[in-house]
């Protein structure tokens, strides 16, 4: 038991400390799911799995409460595995490692998992507690949510008996979300055309000290994508002095807005001066335009071993220019609901893998008609430089529902709480309300949640009074669910 477990609420925060100590990134879930089903047998409690893996158990209504609708609270399972620099880190293996820090719980050198960890652990609060007022409560648990929405995507039809189902994957307090982009993977595989390294240097060149951050809830901040950064050197670099390109990474995740790249260069000696320069002069250019949103930007030149093989030039080139022009960011804004973004994407990750450079793009859009943009604006790019491109993964957004009963309770609810009004709002992030909806459409969903900073980044933090609102939230929304 960590020191996080002595806070109050203290049954969601044993939970979340439970949920700390069992490695959970997304495709190593099983163990956690494992532990949490013997829980729910050893108490008795209906409990299941299907055929994704996902777990659903059952806990039936207070004395009182039978003839309320039954309530589902959602949750997934995993994490997005992130660890800064020089921490070492397995997340397959080690535990979490949350502490406190003021009025905040953060982890040592990786994410904490409060995405969507402390959901998680308030889901399983209310299963072990025997004091809450509450009707028919199904939990649902979901598989691998951070990588693609996999648990959702195959969720069991027929499987819940819920009217009402709430998502717990908010991260601000004061906030109730109704609605959220869609998403779709874009995966752009450029072929590499190595010859032996006849030049005489190498050097490696590494970016980091980034803020990261989320891909989607973060994509209209300042924060910037490390390996679009890494690009605009490389380019400027290439126009001073010639270098072919013999290794290549940036980034980890795809939903994760990357903060390091680097890679090894090779050129000839007598322009190893020039280049160098050129890096210094851009670097501090750089610095300067980025001291407020990114103070931590770190550069580093280094000398390596000659590699015995690297691109040949046309295959630097075309890669150089292909990660310079790639669309990256906010694409639109949203004409029909206030300060948020309509379309983006975002490169997650770039590595060279099967003889070709493999970048990782998610793209997401509260419409249709957004992602078809993104999918012909990578087209007719691949096209130019010679790469290919697979789309995968489209799942739709979720669309608000103007009849809503839960909604409205949700927020005379949570106004009480507040002691203020809170804000009803559409998020450009994922949710996985939008695919459950499409299984299950006569379901009257809201998500809520803490708040969360920085997640998907080693920077993550939950804020602990923040919780405390939330579960309150919670416990007086399960004691005043409409009746059947």
């Amino acid at each position: 038991m960590s020191e996080i477990s002595t806070l109050s609420p203290s049954l969601l925060w044993q939970w979340f400390d439970k949920v700390c100590a069992i490695p959970h990134p997304s495709y190593h879930e099983d163990e956690l799911a494992e532990f949490i089903v013997n829980w729910a047998k050893s108490k008795n409690l209906f409990v299941e799995r299907d055929e994704a893996g996902n777990v659903l158990i059952r806990k039936p209504a207070t004395a009182g409460m039978e003839n309320r609708q039954t309530i589902a609270l959602q949750a997934h399972l995993d994490m997005v595995p992130q660890a800064n620099a020089g921490t070492v880190h397995d997340f397959t293996k080690d535990p979490i490692q949350p502490y406190i820090d003021g009025e905040w719980v953060k982890a040592k050198g990786t994410t904490l998992g409060a995405d969507n960890g402390i959901g998680l652990a308030s889901c399983m609060a209310v299963l072990e507690s025997n004091d809450l007022v509450h009707p028919t409560v199904e939990v649902l648990l979901t598989m691998t949510e951070e990588a693609g929405m996999e648990g959702a995507i195959g969720l069991r039809p027929n499987w819940l008996t819920a009217d009402i189902m709430v998502n717990t994957d908010t991260e601000e307090n004061g906030e109730i979300y109704i609605g959220c982009a869609g998403g779709e993977n874009v995966n752009v595989s450029l072929p590499i055309q190595l010859e032996p390294n006849t030049q005489e240097t190498a050097l490696t060149i590494t970016l980091k000290g980034l803020n990261g951050g989320h891909s989607g809830a973060d994509i209209h901040t300042n924060r910037v994508n490390a390996i679009k950064l890494f690009a605009r050197i490389l380019a400027e670099a290439k126009a001073v002095a010639p270098f072919q390109i013999a290794d290549i990474q940036g980034g980890s995740v795809r939903n994760a807005i990357p903060r390091e790249a680097h890679a090894t260069l090779v050129l000839s000696a007598k322009n190893k001066e020039n280049l160098t320069a050129c890096l210094t002069e851009t670097v501090a250019q750089l610095k300067a335009e980025l001291k407020i949103a990114e103070p931590n930007l770190a550069f580093f030149v280094e000398e390596s071993a000659l590699p015995a093989q690297c691109f040949d030039a046309s295959t630097t080139e075309r890669l150089i220019h292909f990660l310079n022009v790639l669309p990256n960011g906010v694409v639109r804004n949203s004409d029909v609901v206030e300060n948020v973004v309509e379309t983006s994407l975002s490169i997650g990750v770039l590595k060279i893998e099967d003889n070709a450079v493999k970048a990782t793009i998610l793209a997401r859009s509260l419409i249709e008609g957004g992602k078809a943009d993104i999918r012909s604006k990578i087209g007719s790019l691949v096209a130019l430089v010679g790469a290919s491109v697979e789309f995968s993964g489209n799942y739709p957004g979720w669309e608000p529902n103007p009849s809503s009963q839960i909604v409205p309770l949700t927020k005379a609810i949570y106004d009480e709480v507040l002691g203020y009004e809170a804000e009803i709002k559409v998020i450009h992030a994922g949710l996985e309300c939008g695919l459950i909806n499409k299984i299950y459409p006569n379901m009257d969903l809201v998500s809520i949640g803490p708040t969360i900073h920085n997640a998907h980044s080693p920077d993550e933090k939950v804020h602990i009074p923040a919780v405390e609102n939330y579960w309150k939230l919670l416990t007086k929304l399960l004691a005043q669910v409409p009746a059947k």
